[in-house]
This record gives structure tokens, sequence and C-alpha cells, in this order.
């Protein structure tokens, strides 16, 4: 935990003020109309609110001074959330600044922090995460993609699957199998690709939202230069690990519980029981209360992680499994209260009423249709960036030497 001084602590609260004087001016009134909504947003309208940030320097806050960030302290990254969140700000996207460009800065050579750093920082290139293949979800050393040199050049073949924004992205980062002769997590290299190198085809996955944001990616003689992989051939896993235990880090967004919390809270004051808003109701103010505490016990866990990876660039993974744990089953638990405040209104999902053009009536609060598609999404929340079970293991190994 944190010990702050009171200069800290005005220098925090100064920041706070900074972040909402900025959401307040800078997001446009039709962006916040549509996260009022839950309406989804274009890719369009996600870069230009991306590109601001990154402007700002925002974007990457808490990178290391010396690769282009702001050197944030743990607590400052955490009032960021917080304050985009109940700005209705629209959400980060993981891949570049959480995943990529700390792997490049940490493993990458001076190349390639060169070629791809500034761009991420600015948002000017999008990416996407090219990890899960059929049959290598939770147990990922056992993906089948393979890459064989040829010159100065790697052939890829194979599959990925659940690969989040590869119809948007301009680049993917991969783990493929470059020495199918040793141990499975031994002969994994790590390489950067260029989404319009030529046999790539991408596929939607259209999942229980509605909503199209899941792909499969198929490379078919894919021709990837060496220097675009990262570190050492066959020593991927190394540096799969530690973009895991990021992506674990960041899988729990502060500024989407915010989100989802204000919205629960606007279903309250609407829903009614014998004639009294629900927000009345003891029962339901004392079930805010517990996930207000559980709240701020995750965000308590995440400040330490994320003072931990100051030093490494990454946190540790039993630390980084013990938050994703805390934090997928808090968000969970947030969003399955909103469906108990909806009552008979939950089982009514309107998916039409997240497109942008929709001009019906709801079924319900207004928060109605967003708070169901954040349910329906968010059940794979401890099912993605390793399952639950799989950081239970984690822990008991790191901790009981299991």
């Amino acid at each position: 935990m944190f010990i702050r001084s009171v200069g800290s602590d005005n220098r925090l609260n100064a920041f706070r003020e900074e972040v909402r004087q900025f959401c307040r001016e800078k997001i446009p009134a039709e962006i916040r109309r549509k996260q009022e909504k839950s309406q989804h947003l274009d890719k369009a309208e996600y870069d230009a609110w991306l590109k601001l940030l990154g402007e700002k320097g925002w974007l990457t806050g808490k990178w290391p001074k010396e690769y282009g960030g702001l050197g944030w302290e743990p607590e400052q990254f955490l009032v960021f959330e917080e304050e985009l969140g109940k700005a209705g700000a629209p959400p980060l996207i993981n891949f570049g600044i959480n995943l990529a460009g700390p792997v490049i800065f940490t493993f990458g050579n001076d190349e390639q922090k060169k070629k791809y750093l500034a761009d991420i920082a600015k948002n000017n290139t999008w990416w996407c995460q090219g990890y899960s293949e059929p049959g290598a979800g939770s147990d990922l050393a056992s993906l089948k993609s393979r890459a064989v040199r040829d010159g100065d050049h790697y052939v890829v073949n194979g599959q990925k699957t659940w690969t989040s924004w590869a119809h948007w992205a301009d680049m993917i980062f991969v783990l493929v199998r470059t020495d199918a002769t040793v141990k499975k997590q031994a002969g994994i290299s790590f390489l950067l690709i260029d989404m319009n190198t030529p046999g790539i085809t991408v596929r939607p996955i259209i999942g229980i939202t509605r909503h199209h944001h899941l792909n499969e990616v198929f490379f078919d003689n894919v021709r990837v230069p060496v220097e675009n992989r990262i570190g050492e051939e066959n020593q991927g896993w190394t540096y799969a690990k530690f973009l895991l235990a990021n992506e674990r880090l960041h899988s729990l967004s502060f500024a989407k519980f915010e989100a989802y919390l204000a919205k629960i809270r606007k279903a309250l004051d609407v829903v009614k029981d014998g004639g009294r808003p629900l927000s009345e109701d003891p029962t339901y103010r004392r079930k805010l209360a517990e996930l207000d505490v559980r709240m701020a016990t995750a965000k308590a866990l995440m400040a330490d992680q994320l003072a931990a990876a100051r030093t490494t660039g990454s946190p540790p993974m039993m630390g980084a499994a013990a938050l994703k744990l805390r934090g997928t089953e808090l968000q969970q638990s947030i969003l399955q209260m909103g469906l108990e405040v909806l009552g008979r209104n939950g089982p009514v999902y309107q998916d039409l009423a997240l497109e942008q053009n929709w001009d019906g009536e709801f079924v319900g609060p207004d928060v109605s249709a967003g708070l169901i598609y954040e349910h329906l999404y968010r059940r794979a929340a401890t099912i993605y960036s390793g399952s639950n079970e799989v950081q239970r293991n984690i822990i008991a190994k790191g901790a009981l030497g299991l």
C-alpha cells in the first residue's frame, strides 16, 4: 500500500481536476451521447479520441520517460482511469499501449523502438493480439502456428482466434512455433506482423452480444522479415509471459467499472418498487456499499502491482494472477447487480438499440441495453487473459510451492 504526503495528495487532486477539465472540453457531444446510451463507436470515433489523449501524452502516461512516457506514479494512472470512467469517455484500447509497447521497449532492439513506440504513443498504429488458437487457449504453449526461416524472412502458416479488433488493426503481435523438436514452451518466437502483408485473412466472429469485435486470423505463407522478431528466436515464451502479466493487469479497467456503476445508479433512481425508487431500498444500498469496498480493495492491489511493474516493466505473475481473479469477479458482480436492478426488463436484450442510427423506444431504463451487453460480454472475463482456474494454479505454485 502507498503512504502519501500532503504534497502528493495536492498534486493528485490537481491532476484529477486537470483530467476532469480535459474531458469536459474535449469529449465531443455526440460521443458523450453515444457513450451514455452504450452505443457502439466506429473506428474513426475511437481514433479521434485516442489521438487527443496521445497529443496530451496521456495515452502512454505510465510508460517510462526514456521511451516517450510521462513516468506516472501508480496512483496517478488510477486517477486518470477513474476520471475517464466518470466522464463517460470511450475506453482505452490496450493492445498497443499496454501490451505491444512494453514488450518492445523492454525486449526490442533500438530500431524496433524507434520504428514502433512513437506511433503507439500517438495512436497512429492500431494493434491486435495473435495468441489464442483452436486448441491453444489456456494451454497457450500448445500453439501450432508455424514460422519457418527462409533467408531473411519467416514464412508463417496457421490460425489465431478470438482476435479482438483484428479488422481494424494495422499490426499484430503473434506467437509462432519456430522449433517443434523441443518442449512446447522452448520453441516459440514472438513476431510483429503488418496486417496488410499478403496471405493474411480476417474473418469475423459474432459472439453472444451479436456485435462484431472478435475475429479469426489466418496466415497462409505470410512472409515476415526476421527483423520483426522480438528478442531471440525460440525465446518468445519469456516475452509472452511478460506480456500476459501486463494483460492480466490491464484487463481490469477501472474506467469501465466506474461507468458500469454510474449506469446502475441511474437505473436505481428510475426503477421503482411499490412506488419508491430502488435507490432508497436498504438492500440495494448495502450491495452498492459492498461493491464500493471491493472496488477500493482492487484499486489498492492494482496500485501495488503497477508499482512493482515500474522496475521490471511487468508485474510479478503471482500478483497479476491475484489481481485478475479479484478484478474479474468484481466486474461480474457489478454487472450481475445491474441485471437484478433491471428486474423483469433484464431478459429483454435490445441489441439494435446499441447501433448508432437506432431511434426506437427502450424497454425499461435507457441504460438497459448497455448493461445487458456488458453482462453478456464480461461472462468471458474470467476466461480471457488466462482462465481464473489457471490464475489459482499460478498462485498455488508461487505461494505454496505446489
